[in-house]
């Protein structure tokens, strides 16, 4: 019977947790699920991204791989996501964190929860479940994110104004639906990212 994995990932530092809970194709890369996390955390995709991989055990060792984009100009020892299953570091014996956008910063904490039958009719990824939305893009971080959570909240705020037009509208913090995400085909993307850094 063919399976699905099932992760819960958290964005770092944020209370109450910005969280989804997505499930994605046994067979799937790394590059397929940084894909779907971006997709169902609501990111849009501009930045560099990694995956840290950690020993579980151990709380501060350094990190046993990267998994990203490749920079060929240097020297790094970041793995190639679609080249790698994520079935290889998928046992208790790792600690896995996403990062997206290296100014910002954003990490994400990624459980993985096991694997489950594969529902007939259920296209994958799908996102089952999670809370809050996501930081706008280029807010600042964690702290950044938090002021313009306030001010947006604060019409007499003397930046409201400012942040409500760079933001584009209102900005709603606990405003969150499972059923409204939409996944992008991660090969079509794996295409026109390797097309550009061509």
């Amino acid at each position: 019977m063919k399976q699905v994995l099932q992760f819960k990932i958290t964005l770092i530092d944020t209370e109450p947790a910005i969280w989804r809970r997505i499930q994605i194709a046994e067979n799937a890369t790394f590059w397929d699920l940084h894909v779907a996390i971006q997709d169902a955390m609501g990111w849009q995709d501009y930045h560099l991204h990694q995956f840290i991989i950690f020993a579980a055990a151990k709380k501060r060792t350094p990190p046993q791989a990267f998994i990203g984009i490749p920079d060929g100009e240097f020297d790094n020892d970041i793995i190639a996501g679609w080249e790698t299953p994520l079935d290889e570091y998928l046992t208790p014996e790792y600690r896995i964190i996403y990062e997206y956008d290296f100014g910002d910063s954003w990490e994400h904490e990624i459980i993985f929860e096991g694997a489950f039958p594969r529902v007939t009719g259920q296209k994958y990824p799908c996102c089952l479940a999670g809370e809050m939305a996501c930081p706008p893009e280029d807010v600042g971080g964690i702290p950044g994110f938090y002021n313009f959570v306030e001010v947006i909240a604060n019409k007499k705020d003397p930046e409201h104004k400012d942040m409500v037009e760079w933001h584009g509208g209102k900005f709603d913090p606990q405003k969150f639906d499972a059923r409204k995400v939409k996944f992008h085909n991660a090969k079509i993307r794996l295409k026109n990212m390797l097309a550009e850094v061509d």
